[in-house]
Parts: structure tokens; sequence; C-alpha cells
């Protein structure tokens, strides 16, 4: 059995975490409307601070002690590869908003119920990854070598496309459920006479949470290679999966701009792949690893931008083309 945090500390973290998910609808967004980049930053704000908070508690909690640091320096990093990782996942979701032109005051919506699919779906994908990796080690070398595939398909793979009607789970509800041909509002699902039909947001919805389950399944192995404490794994995805949905608001607009972030993503997941292999060789402290990702993703970050900045440059100071001469007509003489 993997040694973990006692079971009330499970309960309590899940009853807390819907607290302020119900905060959050409840109150905060009870009235649909588009979320602006200072709110949004301002709830990325205060999610980062809770996971922050949550990470001194579990330093508190082991009496500051060695365990303690170490509990603690493994959730941030496990924080804060769930977040970068979760980025690429930003795209897809932004796209799949633009296919089905969802309305901006009901993007928060769809983000918010998606919320508990994902926990849901991670939550399973963790206890069975964690006990997975402690009865059969094995398994350690092929999350690793799976790792270092993803890499390369993120960073040397084709761009995201995005075919709806292809998805199985979308192809499957349809078959049994009837799907109206517009949008109702905020609703995801309308009455009509004796029976329910589902709206199209609720199709974004289930496209939505089988996107996520398709990258679930690749970063809940990168969390792995940093920690197998389910509760540290379970804990450090949470608050990077809350923090989503405000994330996505302050960078829908400038998500074009990180040109190189498809190739720091990938370097960050052949690094912890090679963690992973090399584990019964080589061992690489959990401080090493949160080093080398936050240099990683800084400076992906700084060329993104450095980049955007001179082609910006170029581009204002770039000379128009010249317009082409174009032929007079000849006279006809008479």
């Amino acid at each position: 059995m993997v040694e973990t945090e006692p079971l009330w500390m499970w309960f309590v973290f899940s009853a807390l975490i819907l607290f302020f998910l119900w905060m959050d609808l409840a109150l905060f967004n009870r009235r649909p409307h588009s979320i602006s980049i200072g709110e949004s930053l301002f709830w990325t704000g205060v999610w980062s601070s809770l996971a922050l908070g949550f990470c001194v508690f579990l330093y508190g909690y082991h009496d500051f002690s060695k365990v303690g640091e170490h509990k603690a320096l493994e959730f941030l990093t496990g924080f804060v590869v769930e977040k970068s990782l979760s980025v690429d996942n930003l795209f897809v979701i932004l796209l799949i908003f633009q296919y089905f032109r969802v309305e901006p005051q009901y993007q928060h919506r769809v983000l918010f119920w998606g919320i508990f699919g994902a926990l849901a779906m991670r939550l399973c994908l963790i206890l069975l990854g964690v006990n997975l990796i402690a009865r059969f080690h094995v398994l350690v070398y092929v999350f690793g070598g799976f790792l270092l595939v993803t890499a390369l398909r993120v960073g040397f793979g084709a761009e995201h496309d995005i075919h709806p009607d292809r998805n199985i789970f979308v192809r499957l509800f349809r078959r049994f459920f009837p799907i109206t041909s517009e949008y109702h509002g905020h609703h995801f699902f309308v009455h009509d006479g004796l029976r329910w039909i589902a709206t199209p947001l609720f199709v974004v919805l289930l496209v939505i949470e089988a996107t996520d389950l398709v990258f679930a399944i690749d970063s809940i192995p990168a969390i792995l290679a940093i920690s197998k404490d389910p509760f540290i794994v379970y804990t450090s995805n949470a608050f990077a999966i809350l923090g989503l949905r405000s994330l996505f608001f302050a960078l829908s607009g400038i998500m074009r701009l990180l040109v190189y972030l498809r190739y720091g993503l990938a370097a960050i997941l052949a690094f912890v792949g090679a963690k992973m292999l090399l584990s019964d060789v080589v061992h690489i402290s959990t401080g090493f690893s949160f080093i080398v990702i936050v240099l990683v993703l800084t400076i992906t970050v700084v060329a993104s931008l450095l980049h955007s900045q001179r082609a910006s440059a170029q581009q204002i100071t770039s000379p128009p083309a010249p317009e082409p001469i174009k032929a007079q007509p000849e006279h006809i003489s008479e």
C-alpha cells in the first residue's frame, strides 16, 4: 500500500474544493458575463495564493521537518508541472470555443462544470497509476518511455486540429440523445414537450471533457515522476485545474504570442521522462527538478515574447510594398 496522508485530509480537502467551486458559481458568477482580463488575473492570483498557502500548510503539518519540506516541495513542483502542461490544453479549449462559436459570457460556465469531470477522472487515473507503479516497478520505465514519446509529439508533431464530429463521445451521445440545432442561452438541456434535449453548449462541454482525458493521460505520468504520494499528486493537480479557468481568460489574448511554448513543454516532458528512466541509476532530487522546470518555463516565455516583439518591430519599420503599376489602356484610333 502506498503511503499517503490520513483519510480525514482527503475529505477536508475535497469539501474545501467543493465549497470554493460553489462560491465561484453561486456568488461571484451567478449571472453569465464576459470575463475581463482584470477579473481573470485577480482570480488567477487567488487560486495561486491558495496553492501556495496549502504548500505552507503541508510544511507546517509535518512540524516544519525535513519530511514537511520534502512534501511541500513535491507539491509545489507538481503544481508548476501541471500548470505549465495545462497551458497547452488552453490552446485546444480556445479552438473548441471558436469552432462551436460559444459566446464569451457562457465560456466560464462550460469551464466551471468541466472542472468536476476533470477532477474525478484525474483522481481515478492518479490512484490507478500510483498503485500500479507500487506493485509493478517496471511501469516506471514504461511511463518514462511514454513521456519521451509524448515530448517528441508535442515538440515536433502537427498543430492541434479540432474535429468534434469524429469524437467518439460525441458520436455515442448523438446516437442516444437528441441535440438542438441552436443555443439556448447558458442551458445545457432544454425541455421539449415530454423529453429533454441537449443543446450545443453541452456538446462543447462533452468535447472539453474528452480533451481533458487525453491531456490527463499525458500529464499524470509526468507528475508521478515528481511524487508517488497520491495525495500530493492529486492536490497539485486539483489546484492547477481550479486555476485553469481564470488563466484561460487571462491568456486567451496572448496565447498566440507564446510561439516557443510547445518546445518548452516538450523539454519538461523529456526531462521528467528521463528522470523516471534513470530513477534506479541516478537520483534527481525534487529541488533540482523544480529549478530545471522553472528555468525552462522562464526561458520559453522570455524567448517567445522577444520573438513576438521583434516580429512586431519589423512589421512596423518595413516599408509597405509598392503598388503594382497599372497598365494604361491604349487609345484606339478611329
